[in-house]
């Protein structure tokens, strides 16, 4: 963790330069504008249309008048792309979306004095170089957790003990191929996945983190990635399509979220997670503020409301993974324990390789951009 720690700073300070140096902090709240736009992942702003027990929208919108409407993201890509044709106050971005939008100037800084319960959130977040650039906060933590393995139990009778199975083709233990039963994720930043797994199996490359590869480390990653495509039944991207095809269309192991593996699981689908011996990627998201948005008072009232300790235990239930307020894991105002938060991996947060985006400069000199790891991965979901 350190090691990315190091790095997402030197992209930090690569970046700061470019940082918004026009957006203005805002020092006071006012009165709530009665509307908040926000780009989110799935199931990160509920209302109870899935499960009446999950609803951390309704009571915000009749404490504050601020109505709420949420526009799903899929991908970190598509989250930036949205915020770049504006019209949304909050986005709940990942680390390999944040630094771009504040590089792009598409976000404001936060003043976390308007923030009362700032003080809650865990200090390994606080001030994450995700999204502070020069000491300055663009945005409040929301949730982190691990990419997972999830995999049938039918035809896993034990938990896989390693990404083999959908990264190579082999015989599973019902006696079938793997080919065309497994999926992997729609984005380019599954390209840390291959540089993860090979980190572990391939030492002599010399990988020491998923996100900073030079040109020989990204072609072996890049290689995988095409031996994985002959296997690949869909690239994943739509949470709920996802769900679908593992009760509906024979798929067997996939990449996924604890989200997926919790709705499944609640509707009694045979299905589990781990992490493998290679560990994980994974995401610490942060919510940012638009630096057009037109209703930030609602915003600021949502920072607040989202650092709830009830609502950061019930969505850390929800989505099977951890609260940006550790005390929601103990406090008993949620339906989450200490035990949850131990088995969502709280106790795992320096074995997780959390997503960031690749720049050219990085410690081990000349590293591939992400812009190569976008174009690459098409060819590579292409056939190329």
């Amino acid at each position: 963790m350190k090691t990315l720690l190091n790095g997402c700073t030197a992209m930090a300070m690569a970046l700061s330069a470019t940082a918004p140096a026009f957006a203005e902090m805002k020092t006071e709240i006012g009165a709530g504008e009665g509307a908040l736009n926000v780009v989110a992942w799935a199931g990160y702003l509920e209302r109870g249309e899935t499960d009446p027990k999950f609803d951390w929208v309704t009571k915000f919108e009749a404490a504050t008048g601020c109505k709420v409407s949420v526009k799903t993201a899929n991908t970190s890509d598509e989250m930036v792309a949205l915020m770049n044709e504006g019209g949304f106050d909050l986005v709940t971005a990942s680390g390999d979306a944040s630094l771009r939008l504040i590089a792009g100037g598409r976000v404001q800084p936060i003043n976390k004095d308007l923030i009362p319960s700032w003080g809650t959130i865990d200090p390994r977040l606080q001030s994450a170089p995700w999204h502070t650039v020069d000491g300055v906060h663009y945005g409040v933590p929301y949730m982190w957790g691990p990419n997972v393995l999830m995999y049938n139990t039918n035809v896993f009778k034990e938990a896989p003990t390693s990404w083999d199975v959908v990264f190579k083709e082999m015989t599973l233990p019902d006696g079938k191929s793997n080919a065309g039963r497994v999926q992997a994720y729609d984005g380019p930043i599954h390209i840390a996945d291959a540089a993860q797994y090979l980190m572990f199996h391939n030492k002599e490359l010399g990988i020491t983190n998923p996100y900073e590869l030079n040109a020989d480390q990204y072609k072996a990653a890049l290689d995988l990635l095409r031996e994985q495509r002959k296997i690949v039944g869909r690239y994943w991207h739509d949470a709920f399509i996802q769900i679908d095809d593992f009760k509906n269309e024979g798929v067997v192991a996939s990449g996924s979220w604890p989200f997926q593996v919790n709705i499944l699981k609640s509707g009694g689908a045979p299905v589990a997670s781990t992490i493998p011996q290679e560990g994980a990627t994974g995401w610490a998201d942060t919510t940012m503020l638009h630096v057009d948005s037109p209703n930030t008072n609602c915003a600021y009232m949502w920072f607040e409301h989202q650092l709830a300790s009830n609502l950061q235990s019930d969505l850390s239930v929800w989505f099977g993974a951890n609260p940006a307020v550790p005390a929601a894991c103990t406090d008993g105002r949620g339906m989450q324990t200490a035990a949850g938060c131990t088995a969502n991996g709280l106790d795992d947060f320096e074995k997780i390789k959390f997503w960031t985006t690749p720049v050219t400069k990085c410690p081990q000199g000349e590293c591939v951009p992400y812009y190569r790891w976008v174009s690459d991965y098409i060819g590579v979901i292409g056939g190329r």
